[in-house]
């Protein structure tokens, strides 16, 4: 029997419902054309990256900072490599614990200062400790943890620790410069960073491949300063012991050469260990030498002096009453304008006895005579009310006021420096120019940039700014200013057979619109030695309080001790006065022991001397006449030279027991050796001991007694 046919109603609904499919289908597949199409294209670039981030990652190749030199060439600060730990938070699971107890042990922190860390969900990448030593990673063994990392990143090395460490300054935690040299330079010191990318390899674990993209870093450009490491460490160690001696809060030291206006120490106390920041107060950071004002007090006599000197308006040796120690100045009608007293009661002096005794009244009486507008132009070609130009960080202006801004007391105030403000390193500029004949130099701290292919990228020359006053005038000043060391306030300035020039200072300190009694700013500025001034040197203290609190009792004998020590030490001068050489026709044989064969001829021979040498070695190591000698022009001296033993990259300690400090330093530089030094004069100890053998660059810790207290402990 056949099958009824299917109604044509039935057929139509059939067909219906296969149309309806096939657009269901069709559409199906359009719209997953269109997906794929989206994903495939739209999207690619995006799902690219997601991809490459799972099987690659970019590390960054931190670069090197510059080195930085003093003129001499001795390394001040160089690089070390430095580990860092990081963790993955998400990663590291139920192991935080475990990492926060290591950490604990290992940087004697509490534990919970690593958990805090650790809880920073919102982060795949947690730094915990930044720039550490190496060592720590076989305490820390951050292989052992899944998502905890070690990272190797450059460490800045600073080779005298806290010497000059407010001048050389410091870096942040990413190596970047924070205050100093280390700022101001920072551009040329921190070079460019490079990066690798790197390949996970199965176990998520990265591996170089030299198919993916590689930048090295570039090293940064090295940094030659005009510090002198030798007048550095001598200022910070007199410093150190006059601020014990006298309880003074805090104190600085500047030395410079007045005829290239280069620094040639920096001194600061509480000084700044640079390695270790953190540590240190924010006004210890700050370099006060160019960022502090005060009032200066009797050294800005120098300014009265020059512009009543240049004008005429006095003579040396004219005569004024000093009033027996109280001048009162009154005004056309009879009132008080102002009292001017002096620290002792003098009656009638003459203009030099005025400046040697520093008395006020009399320098307020001579500013009458001058009138504000060429006092206010003498101390504004000085520089005072403009910053020196020098390449440091943070310098101010000062507070120098136009006549116009001036109150009635003023001119007699200014006279003998009060009512104005100025910075250290102006006051130091100012003297320099005295010392230079007249002429202001801009002082600067940075001599020459190279970068890492051996290109000088810059460098710094003398300059003048402008001739302040005639040669005559700083001829006439200097006599003034040695008085005041023979005769007058600053006889503790006084050094044996060393000519010194020089002016105390003694301001009271301004604090909350009143000048407090009893807290002063004590200073002391001279220069030496006088018949050819090579360093000027200013001694600040603030608020001494024991054994005398005036420049002259305080900052005095601390100038003292250091002129003596570089006048001994330094390679600019002789120990024998002038006069007495030239009348003898004798020469000073200077100390060429430990230096190159090559470099202790050359120097002999330049100042005179025949030279005959014993020994085919490279170094000196004997010397006849020894060094100090006074012998005859032309004398011979004989000179032993040896070979310094040592193997590739060992060499072995010397024996610095007993030398001067410059010695010890070269001996060390010509053996390769570095060197860190405590205190000043000659070496009383040494590690590692003397015949060791060590790797070349090994640091060698000297320490340093004066001359007087090492001849006990030698004996």
């Amino acid at each position: 029997m056949n099958a009824p046919s299917p109604s044509p109603d039935a057929m139509r609904q059939a067909r219906r419902r296969f149309l309806w499919m096939k657009i269901a289908l069709f559409g199906f597949f359009a719209v997953l054309a269109g997906r794929l199409v989206y994903v495939q294209v739209v999207k690619a670039p995006q799902y690219r990256d997601l991809a490459r981030r799972q099987y690659e990652v970019r590390e960054r190749l931190p670069a090197a900072r510059g080195n930085i030199y003093d003129r001499n060439d001795r390394v001040l600060v160089s690089n070390a490599v430095g580990v860092s730990f990081a963790v993955d938070p998400k990663m590291i699971g139920n192991d935080a614990g475990k990492v926060a107890s290591r950490f604990g042990r290992a940087f004697q922190r509490p534990p919970a200062t690593y958990l805090d860390k650790i809880a920073l969900k919102k982060s795949n990448f947690v730094w915990l400790e930044r720039r550490v030593k190496p060592q720590f990673s076989r305490t820390v063994r951050a292989g052992e943890i899944k998502g905890l990392v070690e990272i190797k990143e450059p460490l800045r090395l600073y080779h005298y620790e806290h010497l000059g460490g407010q001048v050389i300054g410091c870096t942040d935690i990413d190596n970047r410069g924070l205050t100093g040299i280390e700022l101001y330079l920072d551009s040329h010191l921190r070079g460019n960073e490079g990066y690798v990318v790197l390949q996970r390899v199965g176990k998520g674990q990265p591996r170089v491949s030299v198919d993916y993209p590689r930048l090295d870093p570039t090293v940064g450009c090295s940094a030659t300063l005009t510090l002198d490491i030798e007048c550095q460490t001598i200022a910070e160690e007199e410093l150190a012991r006059g601020i014990e001696r006298t309880g003074a809060e805090s104190g600085l030291v500047i030395m410079l050469e007045p005829s290239t206006g280069e620094i040639l120490a920096l001194a600061h106390a509480p000084s700044l260990d640079p390695a270790n920041p953190s540590a240190a107060a924010t006004d210890v950071m700050r370099n006060r030498a160019v960022s502090d004002m005060f009032e200066p007090g009797s050294v800005f006599k120098l300014v009265t002096a020059s512009a009543a000197l240049e004008r005429g308006v006095v003579k040396p040796g004219q005569k004024f009453f000093a009033e027996e120690g109280r001048y009162t100045v009154r005004l056309a009608n009879g009132t008080v304008r102002n009292i001017i007293t002096d620290s002792h009661p003098y009656g009638t002096i003459t203009f030099q006895q005025a400046m040697e005794l520093s008395s006020n009244i009399v320098m307020a009486k001579v500013s009458d005579r001058i009138g504000s507008e060429q006092l206010y132009t003498t101390a504004r070609n000085f520089g005072f009310g403009t910053e020196t130009g020098i390449d440091l960080p943070g310098e101010i202006n000062g507070d120098l006021k136009k006549p116009n801004q001036w109150s009635g007391t003023t001119l007699n105030t200014m006279a003998y420096g009060y009512e104005v403000g100025v910075t250290p390193l102006q006051i130091t500029a100012a003297y320099a120019a005295v010392a230079n004949r007249g002429v202001l130099m801009r002082p600067f701290i940075v001599r020459k940039v190279v970068s890492a292919e051996g290109e000088t990228v810059r460098e710094t020359r003398p300059q003048v700014v402008r001739r302040v006053i005639s040669a005559a005038t700083a001829r006439l000043l200097t006599e003034f200013f040695e008085g005041v060391v023979l005769r007058g306030t600053a006889k503790a300035a006084a050094v044996p057979g060393l000519r010194v020039a020089g002016k105390t200072g003694t301001a009271r300190k301004f604090i909350d619109g009143r000048y407090e009694v009893g807290r002063n700013t004590s200073s002391f500025i001279g220069y030496f030695p006088v018949e050819d001034p090579k360093v000027v040197c200013l001694v600040m203290l603030d608020h001494p309080r024991i054994g005398g609190t005036t420049g002259g009792e305080s900052s005095a004998p601390i100038f003292r001790a250091i002129a003596g020590k570089v006048f001994a030490m330094s390679r600019h001068f002789s120990r024998a006065p002038a006069a007495v050489m030239a009348a003898n026709d004798t020469r000073l044989v200077p100390d060429v022991v430990s230096l190159s064969a090559g470099v202790a001829r050359e120097i002999l021979e330049k100042r005179g001397f025949a030279v005959v040498q014993s020994g085919n070695g490279g170094v000196v190591r004997e010397q006849s006449p020894h060094a100090g000698a006074m012998v005859r022009e032309g004398a011979t001296v004989t000179l032993t030279a040896a070979d310094i033993p040592a193997a590739a990259g060992v060499t072995v300690v010397p024996d610095l027991y007993g030398m001067p400090l410059r010695r010890a330093i070269n001996t060390l530089a010509l053996y390769q050796l570095d060197v860190a030094v405590a205190g000043s004069g000659i070496v009383v100890s040494q590690q590692p001991a003397s015949a060791q053998k060590v790797k070349t660059g090994t640091r060698i810790r000297i320490s340093c007694e004066p001359r007087s207290r090492a001849l006990l402990s030698l004996n």
